[in-house]
């Protein structure tokens, strides 16, 4: 097929790659042949004394190779098997990685959970996943034991945050997050393990266990945003064949060298691949952050370990770049930021070059696709409102929504974006019709995003089929009118929802926006500013202004949660109105046999 981006690969990157037959966790065990007394984790909880100490702890490959070792052995001696499935609900840390690894080494199959979910959506993914054996801080244990025996659990083991950290640190926080008020001391008679128990208990020999590429690594939750979470299939090779594009698409990359900063939730599919296994794979200092808010944090952990490899978010580098006191940080030794999960703009890029002499370049990829299929070329030619080019391997189209058809690549024409590639999913698990419905016959997985391609190959997302706004019969994007919303010099975010018109039975358009510190601005304004710029159906008929927006744990805006909020208000305001109106009693019915007139 026609790729004409394939001339705006910069210099050294592949049109097509090898990829090795190999199962994850070798990634580690090689990386620790090659580089044993290379930092593998830098866990970095806090820095006290005016920033000369630091509260953390550091790991070596070899360490972190033998720790994996001896935390699967605990796994195989506690009845895990081949196939069963271990959740992990975690937030960044050591503990993420050993048993990510450990998981790896048994052929078991990792089940990600959001640390941040209620006991309800637990169970459902639990239920749902057939997990087994869970992973959890000892903060989220009363959600679990709500619900476990609902659930096919059968092993808990609890972790602590203080678990990995050398002396004296370990102690610092444990005695500081016992004072806590949220503090959750989970009883030794609850029948869970603790990981630091089985971590001392049991030798770095477990069994060994023959993993084909093909099978199952990962159940990743998707659809939480849009609908009932359904988990994507991702095989050891769908990784590794992302971690492969990544390395090739890094050009300058330093095996041994590099310096990660992980702030990106590790349990989301963009975390895990970026910012842990591409990692590992390169032999470079993981950087591990829990908690990467306020957006202090990272400045702060960027300058004092001087990180080189920085993925994150929009709403980070928004932030970064409008942080009042930002030239007060030296961002310097960053030199590549990969952005996903949600648009990031062209001006925001070009700050943040100019503050950190780094590239930064918007990407795109979704959890069915491991994640990454687009990006900018890091320094060769990115283009404004542009997720960039396929990566090597991958193929991309755009087809009719209506006919199915491949459309031309040129600025006129919009469809659904179709990929295909080896990063691709095996499938949802237990949902047939979905997977068949999502990857057609011939492996091009549909994503639901309606894209555009101008002559030189460059994507351009216009908005998700979803998300599309009917009001009064004209069909509005919501990526249209955010793009004109952030054209405007005092708002920091703006999100845009179609919500329920109380009478017509369409959509209205609505905004959201966060404005920047300081600034002020009318609903009149915002309205003015929009009439400049947009078709008069487009302009949103309400403005509503908040300090900040609903986000995923990876920075992505809850429109569902918008929505919902605006059709939980009209309920109430119904039956408010419902209850102030008088009673009236019913007229009595007419005494009679005839049929009465309907």
């Amino acid at each position: 097929m026609d790729r004409p981006w394939l001339k705006f690969y910069e210099k050294g990157v592949p049109q097509s790659l090898t990829y090795p037959e190999i199962p994850i966790d070798t990634l580690l065990a090689e990386t620790a042949r090659k580089y044993p007394a290379k930092t593998a984790t830098n866990f970095v909880l806090k820095y006290i004394l005016g920033g000369r100490m630091t509260i953390g702890g550091k790991t070596t490959y070899n360490r972190l190779n033998e720790l994996v070792n001896r935390f699967a052995t605990a796994l195989s001696q506690l009845g895990v098997r081949k196939g069963d499935r271990i959740g992990l609900m975690l937030p960044n840390s050591p503990h993420f990685v050993i048993a990510f690894f450990a998981a790896m080494r048994l052929g078991a199959v990792i089940v990600n959970i959001n640390p941040t979910y209620t006991s309800r959506e637990l169970k459902h993914q639990l239920e749902d996943s057939g997990t087994e054996t869970i992973l959890l801080l000892n903060l989220f244990w009363p959600r679990l034991n709500e619900v476990q025996a609902e659930t096919p659990i059968k092993r808990v083991i609890v972790a602590h945050i203080f678990d990995t950290l050398p002396f004296p640190s370990n102690l610092l926080v444990r005695s500081s997050q016992r004072k806590e008020k949220d503090w959750i001391d989970v009883p030794h008679d609850s029948n869970a393990f603790f990981f630091n128990d089985l971590l001392q208990k049991y030798d770095p020999m477990p069994p060994k266990v023959d993993v084909n590429p093909d099978e199952v690594a990962l159940f990743q939750y998707t659809g939480g945003t849009t609908g009932l979470p359904k988990a994507a299939m991702l095989t050891h090779r769908n990784l590794i064949s992302n971690v492969i594009q990544l390395t090739a698409w890094l050009t300058d990359g330093k095996p041994g060298q590099e310096r990660m900063m992980g702030a990106i939730p590790f349990f989301h599919v963009y975390g895990m691949t970026v910012g842990m296994l591409y990692s590992v794979y390169m032999g470079a200092e993981m950087t591990i952050v829990p908690n990467p808010r306020p957006i202090d944090n990272v400045m702060n952990v960027i300058q004092k370990e001087r990180c080189t490899l920085f993925p994150g978010v929009p709403a980070m580098y928004i932030g970064i770049v409008n942080h009042p006191k930002v030239q007060d940080y030296d961002l310097h030794s960053v030199r590549a930021c990969i952005s996903g999960s949600a648009p990031l703009p062209m001006e925001v890029q070009e700050r943040f070059g100019k503050l950190t002499g780094g590239r930064l370049v918007e990407g795109f990829g979704l959890t069915e696709t491991s994640p990454v299929t687009h990006c900018n070329p890091i320094n060769g030619t990115r283009k404004a409102g542009s997720i960039g080019v396929p990566v090597p391997d991958v193929e991309a189209r755009i087809i009719d929504l209506e006919t199915g058809e491949p459309l031309p690549f040129n600025t006129d024409a919009q469809g659904e974006l179709c990929v295909r590639g080896p990063q691709v999913m095996k499938g949802y698990w237990k949902r047939t019709e979905e997977t068949a419905n999502t990857i057609d016959p011939d492996g091009w997985l549909h994503t639901g995003d309606i894209c555009k391609v101008d002559n030189d190959g460059y994507f351009f997302i216009v908005d998700r089929k979803k998300d599309m706004i009917i009001a009064s019969g004209y069909k509005v994007l919501p990526r249209d009118v955010e793009e004109v919303l952030f054209m405007h010099p005092a708002i920091l975010e703006a999100v845009v929802a179609g919500i329920p018109h109380p009478t017509r039975g369409d959509d209205t358009v609505k905004a959201y926006v966060v404005l920047k510190p300081d600034a002020t601005l009318t609903v009149e304004e915002v309205k003015e500013f929009c009439q400049q710029h947009l078709a008069p159906y487009k302009v949103p008929r309400e403005i509503e202004f908040r300090s900040e927006l609903p986000k995923t744990m990876v920075g992505k805006v809850l429109r569902r949660v918008l929505v919902e909020e605006e059709k939980a208000k009209m309920a109430a305001a119904r039956g408010a109105t419902a209850a102030a109106q008088p009673s009236v009693e019913p007229a009595a019915a007419p005494e009679t046999t005839a049929q009465q007139p309907t």
